[in-house]
């Protein structure tokens, strides 16, 4: 059974490691979850998924957010004096997605919870991410 409502567990590829959400109580890989953390859980998504497509970016459509593991989705961005800083915990669950660009060799990247929202592009296999925003929900 999972908090959610969904099958991710017997998706992910780490489900040994973890048990899935009863036997590790939402708290997977030892860090948190925006399933179990999500009073309504459908609500939230639905929520989110507004959210990210009022932001009006060029090309960003997003139809479905996915639970992903924060060390899938954890990119490490290079800021403008050389150094490279990763701003999401590896053991940690999100809501995300990838939205291939028209015309382009570059994907948008999209994480969120309920208290933030990430959109990045990248290249293929994550290679030369940028942020494109960063917002405190």
């Amino acid at each position: 059974m999972t908090y959610c409502g969904n099958d991710c567990c017997k998706e992910c590829n780490r489900l040994a490691e973890c048990g899935g959400c009863e036997a590790c109580k939402g708290h997977p890989f030892g860090g948190s979850c925006v399933a179990e953390r999500s009073r309504d859980f459908a609500r939230l998504k639905a929520q989110l998924i507004e959210d990210i497509n009022d932001l009006n970016i060029e090309g960003l459509s997003v139809n479905d957010l996915y639970l992903l593991t924060g060390g899938y989705v954890n990119l490490a961005y290079q800021l403008p004096n050389g150094e490279t800083v990763k701003f999401l915990n590896d053991n940690d669950v999100y809501l995300g997605n990838q939205i291939e660009k028209q015309n382009s060799e570059r994907c948008y990247g999209v994480v969120a919870s309920e208290e933030f929202i990430l959109v990045c592009e990248y290249g293929c296999n994550g290679i030369n991410p940028e942020i494109v925003l960063y917002a405190k929900r």
